[in-house]
């Protein structure tokens, strides 16, 4: 199981110190990646984040990040359509080329229309966006001179150069609806949803896995991004976690398998999708998802950016090694 962390490149912790020092200092801790997420004309979520718009753009912060490390892996969780495809390929080739085979390219619908209404795409299908992604990277990535239209991109005789180093870019789809885990099943190498109960996750991993085999493909690698606070107690884990607006986000997801109750009432309902408590709490919760088949956990501290360095800290020198030993 491999371990990652979500970068604060966006919000009003945003910094050039906590992106590049926090990246070494993570990398130096055993963690195994690092995570951005992408908009173009940012909204922030009004239960999870401050009304800050500061967004750093996801493929240059990797950039700057990749520069000053050597092993982390650089991931999207997720890429948001509204480059063109031939773009993203030029860039991300040349990302591997400076920086060495470590991306992980997660892509996702996104969330708002306005974002693509900004640049004239308001009118096409988004997921359809993210599957033409994938065609188009795929091919391009390997052959030269593509001819290639699927009724949104159209291009002819076209060669992109350099190559990405390894041939191909991992390609993962990104969500936690039941159709995102189908289309990760359908044509991409992972999947990564970002808050997801346990249960929930259980289900859409037993349908990628019927999928997979009646299909033939590989089983998809399995992420997530659950949001974190570590504390030597539990009470002051939970001091930093809004949990009023994870249960009420969690209430509006509409295909989440919901609580015995019905209703997400409290912190236990919350199981999965928030990983709180003392280091040996975390322990604990981490075997879980690895129980389920998780193979890529990424700890999202949007609620304690503030408290970066202490969080990877303490993960670092208590969390993952006690997971990794076993010793928990």
């Amino acid at each position: 199981m491999k371990f990652g962390l979500l970068l604060p490149h966006f919000g009003e912790q945003a910094s050039r110190e906590k992106l590049l020092e926090g990246s070494k200092l993570a990398e130096a801790r055993g963690f195994d990646s690092v995570w951005v997420r992408d908009h173009l004309v940012f909204e922030p979520h009004g239960e999870m984040e401050k009304p800050n718009r500061t967004f750093y753009d996801a493929l240059i912060t990797l950039t700057a990040i990749g520069a000053v490390t050597d092993k982390l892996q650089l991931g999207t969780g997720s890429l948001i359509p509204f480059r063109h495809p031939l773009i993203t390929a030029l860039m991300t080739g040349t990302m591997t080329q400076l920086l060495g085979d470590r991306l992980i390219l997660g892509f996702g619908a996104g969330t708002f229309d306005h974002e693509f209404e900004a640049i004239g795409w308001g009118d096409l299908n988004r997921v359809e966006l993210v599957r033409s992604n994938a065609e188009i990277l795929k091919r391009v990535f390997t052959e030269n001179n593509v001819d290639y239209d699927d009724g949104i991109f159209s291009f002819n005789d076209i060669t992109v150069e350099p190559k990405p180093v390894g041939g191909q870019i991992p390609f993962w789809y990104c969500g936690a609806t039941p159709k995102s885990a189908r289309l990760a099943a359908e044509y991409a190498d992972g999947w990564m949803p970002g808050r997801i109960s346990l249960r929930t996750m259980e289900k859409r991993i037993a349908v990628m896995r019927e999928m997979t085999a009646e299909s033939g493909r590989p089983m998809p690698t399995v992420g997530v991004i659950p949001p974190t606070s570590i504390e030597e107690t539990r009470e002051e884990a939970l001091k930093h976690v809004n949990i009023p607006g994870l249960l009420a986000w969690a209430n509006k997801a509409k295909f989440a398998v919901k609580p015995p109750s019905g209703t997400f009432e409290t912190v236990e309902d919350l199981e999965g999708q928030l990983i709180v408590g003392d280091p040996e709490q975390a322990v604990a919760e981490l075997r879980k998802f690895e129980a389920l088949g998780v193979e890529h956990l990424v700890f999202d501290f949007r609620f304690k950016f503030d408290r970066f360095f202490d969080q990877i800290e303490l993960l670092g020198t208590e969390v993952l090694p006690r997971f990794r030993d076993g010793s928990a």
